[in-house]
């Protein structure tokens, strides 16, 4: 049944669309529900349109009380959790349905469009992708099988995918043939590195990669483009506009990341987060500098330490460690120290320790380099795909 006629602030199932699980083809939505189980996905993706279509308040996974109504149509999903609990964060359909409008030009999603979405419907990205290709009318692949291999072959049909660059890592890992018809890769939820761009291309040797910066608080603030340099995250996304300020809150080449956007949350439910507002700008406390127009991250300033007096960012130490031959996973925590105040360790699979200890201290000089690496077998992630901080916190303790 679709919900093609509904109201135009409201998630559709637009009459094209079609759901593709590992169970099978599901046709339209199902059972309203406010408070959604987030397996099997195919009918938690089916209860959260239904809900919509009757404008109810919805959430998929999470803990807490039911979503309430609001003023306008309005859903919770959840930050991804990678230093902490997840927070839920409420937002209008509308701030959603306005990027899918653009993306719907930018990238040719709509009706005969094959997408593939990785990952569990409690990441926010996972879930506005699913919610983007039907409301648009593309076929959507919903990728729920556990296991990277069946994900990869199920990947066969799909033109377009989203997942964030861990998914990617995996998908790319995984057991399987290349995947000649896919001819886009939309990834965010964190930086892209050189290596797992790399792997993308060996994935999909046809697809471009447009990489996207935003948060589950923002949706998307900038996009890259092929002239784009790859270390940035590229030019504010249309509709959005970002300005760097200082510590005493003045435009700065580099600092604070701020931005005004159409696609913003309206507020955390429940306990608060790192967001923060200012005569209609936000912060999520992302730091970075501009140059040529393009945005380049250093690390969010709640993750930021200083050591000896120089402020580190671990997010950009993971970044280059991923770049080094033969890591594959990498993660950058801090540690007190007596004299310096912190220092770093560093938690990896694969790569030379003293090939990879040269090689920091080469680029970030003794100081904001690794004082140790360790290693682990089993890489802890979050639904979201993203390294859990805390889990390798606990390991090192």
């Amino acid at each position: 049944m679709s919900n093609e006629k509904g109201v135009a602030d409201r998630f559709r199932w637009h009459r094209a669309a079609r759901l593709v699980t590992e169970g099978g083809v599901l046709a339209g939505p199902g059972a309203a529900a406010s408070l959604i189980d987030p397996r099997p996905a195919g009918p938690a993706l089916q209860a959260a349109l239904a809900a919509a279509a009757a404008g109810l308040p919805f959430r998929i996974g999470g803990e807490g009380p039911a979503p309430e109504e609001g003023s306008a149509p309005a859903f919770e999903t959840l930050t991804s959790g990678s230093s902490g609990s997840p927070r839920r964060i409420r937002r209008s359909q509308a701030s959603w349905m306005a990027s899918f409008a653009v993306n719907a030009g930018l990238f040719g999603i709509g009706p005969g469009v094959a997408v593939a979405v990785p990952g569990q419907l409690v990441q926010s990205l996972a879930l506005y992708g699913a919610l983007e290709a039907l409301h648009l009318g593309a076929t959507l692949h919903l990728l729920d099988a556990p296991r990277p291999d069946r994900q990869r072959r199920a990947l066969a049909p799909a033109q377009v995918l989203y997942a964030s660059p861990a998914q990617l890592r995996l998908l790319a890992e995984a057991p399987g043939p290349a995947l000649p018809g896919l001819r886009l890769i939309l990834t965010g939820g964190a930086k892209l590195d050189t290596a797992t761009r790399a792997l993308a291309q060996t994935l999909a040797p046809g697809a471009a990669i447009r990489e996207f910066y935003g948060a589950a608080e923002t949706s998307f603030i900038t996009l890259a483009d092929p002239a784009s340099p790859e270390d940035s995250v590229g030019r504010p996304y249309p509709g959005v506009t970002v300005e760097l300020r200082d510590a005493a809150g003045q435009p700065a080449p580099q600092g604070e990341v701020w931005l005004r956007s159409p696609y913003l949350f309206e507020g955390y439910a429940g306990d608060p987060g790192p967001a923060r507002w200012q005569d209609g700008w936000l912060s999520v406390g992302e730091v970075g500098r501009i140059e040529g127009g393009c945005l380049f991250l250093l690390g969010r300033a709640g993750r930021m330490i200083t050591v000896a007096d120089q402020n580190v960012f671990p997010e950009a130490v993971e970044t280059f460690l991923l770049s080094l031959p033969g890591v594959r996973r990498a993660a950058v925590l801090p540690r007190p120290d007596p004299r310096r105040g912190h220092v770093l360790e560093a938690v990896l699979i694969g790569g030379d320790d003293a090939q990879i200890l040269a090689a920091c201290r080469a680029r970030f000089g003794p100081l904001a380099s690794p004082r140790r690496l360790h290693r682990v077998q089993d890489w802890p992630l979050l639904p979201s795909g993203k390294t859990d901080l805390a889990a390798l916190a606990r390991v090192l303790a």
